[in-house]
């Protein structure tokens, strides 16, 4: 299924080194990132593999040359595009690029580039984005007939949009919101609403299965992909964890970087504009209503061959399921799989690293002005979740674009000719919550309010399977996109954001050293260890799951000289950052004069060395 641009202009553009504000396709990509590193000493690219489709996954890295080697330095890790229709991401990211080996940016990192290494990866789905739909490319058989993307969605009318149908049916679910008709809502019949319509996905019934859009071309959501509460046998989530090549070779190129200590990623699901709450969870989701129910028409013959699925209202798979879709058991808790026997997996932030997401959250809405965004789903699978709660750091993800603000503070919508509701009634994923708007309201009237032509109104058609219905609904890049006037200025802000944040993972160092001689070839040794950077060595949840080695101080003489005091090889847990200091002590025998040498390790800290001499 190829989406057309629509209102936003989501043209393809060509690569240069100046900024372009455009959104680039594979070749453009390319030509810009090989540019900016051919550009400066500072970077280098190279793909990290192929995608399903054979396209280059680029990695940009960015670290001043010499010094310590660039796998012992505190590592950030920025990805981006991994929804392959949220464009916004690896422009960012190029971006972010542009920024840190700019003049400007420089200036701004000063000796950052020194002791630290970016690591940017700007589009993980080069397929998704190439054809501008959210999965990869790989076929899949979505609803399990032994075909593979056979029914697709179609823009049947023309307009260059695969938008919705609603067709009129009084055995249906839903209803016209009243007094504002182009907005949905599921009927609510406990307050004595009728419904008086079915909604589908713009398309027909392909294959004669009596379905209409059921099987899709391409197959996974990369950021549905990952092990952290993997969405166990729904259809985007692909046919077990880490199936796919785009995030395995991200998997691989993380597991042989333990250096990377801590990971942005532009994505559809937010914990960086609002952060943890005190129990450490994550806000609940904001997704399009309309775009749901229309998936959901498509869930029925998705169980076909699978055991015991849900059929709930709200969720699918192209915004992400904000509550519903297939339900499936799997690994998850269940009769042969008690909850009660042994330890469950953690989903929640360890109440010691909550105030590091606090803060961080509070410094990217200082530098983007971003405060409240527009989609977030639910996230399962996604890599940012792998970060924190698998690979132990602290761990970012962001649309990278909010609503626009004038229009968002109201929480209603702004009077419009011909309506402009929402959906409400039970269950909805944008259903209001205190007092707001339902959601599909809140983002079409602060869309809107910026002029931005975010939604199709409803035309009628001549549908050659079900006959008389109507057209329309949200462009679906532009509630996931901002406009391409708005990429330079957001992107800056981005760069600025990242060297600030790079500038915080942790950086232990020796401070002070301290030689005592007791006489007779006995000396005490001690040194002092600092983590001058702003997040500890390790996050609280790094020590619980064993993700993160601790700090290693290291005496480096014979076992057999030392006589009492901390092991030669001394274990911190968790050093704080912000100048914390722990000091290790050892007792030897040596020879007067001789030089020893004491060795620091951080696994996401960097190393360092210091030689005394015993006198």
């Amino acid at each position: 299924m190829r989406l057309a641009a629509g209102a936003i202009a989501l043209a393809f553009g060509t690569g240069t080194v100046q900024a372009q504000a455009t959104y680039l396709d594979a070749a453009g990509l390319a030509r810009e990132l090989q540019a900016l590193a051919g550009a400066s000493d500072l970077a280098t690219v190279r793909s990290l593999g192929r995608s399903a489709g054979g396209r280059d996954i680029w990695l940009v890295e960015i670290a001043a040359r010499g010094g310590a080697p660039l796998d012992t330095r505190p590592g950030l890790l920025v990805v981006g595009n991994l929804e392959g229709d949220h464009l916004v991401g690896s422009s960012h990211a190029v971006e972010i690029v542009r920024y840190l080996l700019s003049a400007d940016g420089r200036a701004a990192a000063g000796d950052l580039l020194q002791r630290t290494v970016i690591y940017v990866l700007p589009r993980l789905n080069p397929d998704g984005a190439e054809r501008r739909t959210r999965r990869n490319s790989l076929a899949y058989d979505d609803d399990n007939d032994g075909r593979t993307d056979e029914d697709p969605g179609e823009d049947l009318n023309g307009d260059g949009e695969v938008t919705v149908m609603r067709v009129a049916d009084p055995t249906g679910e839903y209803l016209p919101v009243p007094g504002t008709p182009r907005l949905m809502k599921r009927a609510d019949r406990s307050k004595g609403e009728t419904g008086t319509h079915k909604i589908h996905r713009e398309g027909r019934d392909t294959d004669g299965d009596g379905f209409l859009n059921e099987d899709g071309a391409g197959g996974v959501d990369l950021n549905r992909n990952f092990q952290h509460e993997y969405p166990y046998y729904q259809r985007d989530a692909g046919p077990y964890m880490v199936s796919e090549p785009e995030s395995r070779a991200l998997l691989d190129f993380v597991i042989a970087h333990r250096n990377i200590a801590a990971v942005l990623t532009f994505g559809l699901s937010d914990n960086l504009v609002t952060p943890p709450n005190d129990r450490g969870a994550l806000a609940e989701p904001s997704v399009l209503d309309l775009v749901a129910f229309a998936d959901s028409a498509a869930l029925e013959p998705l169980g076909v061959g699978i055991f015991q699925a849900q059929q709930g209202g709200g969720g699918g798979f192209f915004f992400g399921g904000g509550g519903g879709g297939l339900q499936l058991r799997g690994a998850q808790p269940g009769r042969d799989n008690n909850p009660e026997s042994g330890r469950r997996p953690v989903t929640t932030v360890h109440r010691a690293d909550l105030t590091y997401f606090t803060r961080v959250s509070e410094l990217y809405k200082e530098l983007t002005g971003i405060t409240r965004v527009g989609v977030n789903r639910r996230a399962q699978g996604a890599f940012f979740q792998y970060g924190y709660y698998h690979f132990g750091v602290p761990s970012f993800s962001t649309p990278g674009w909010g609503l626009p603000q004038a229009a968002a503070d109201t929480g209603a919508a702004r009077p419009r000719a011909g309506g402009g509701g929402g959906p409400g009634g039970p269950g909805g994923a944008g259903a209001a919550r205190g007092g707001e708007a339902p959601f599909d309201e809140r983002l079409l009237a602060a869309l809107e309010g910026a002029g931005i032509e975010a939604f199709v109104d409803w035309q009628p058609f001549d549908h050659p399977d079900l006959g008389p219905v109507e057209i329309g609904g949200f462009r679906s890049f532009a509630t996931v996109n901002p406009p391409e006037a708005q990429l330079a200025e957001l992107g800056r802000k981005h760069g600025e954001f990242v060297a600030r944040l790079a500038g915080m993972l942790p950086h232990v160092r020796v401070a002070e050293t301290e030689v005592t001689s007791h006489g007779g070839g006995v000396f005490t040794v001690s040194v002092t260890v600092e983590n001058t950077g702003y997040f500890p060595a390790s996050l609280q949840h790094g020590v619980v799951a064993g993700a993160v080695d601790p700090t290693i101080v290291q005496l480096q003489v014979p076992p057999e000289t030392l006589l009492t005091g901390h092991d030669l090889t001394h274990r911190i847990a968790r050093l704080e950052g912000s100048g914390a200091r722990e000091t290790v002590t050892w007792v030897i025998r040596g020879r007067q004069g001789e030089s020893v040498t004491i060795r620091v390790r951080a696994q996401k800290g960097g190393t360092s060395t210091f030689t005394v001499t015993l006198r």
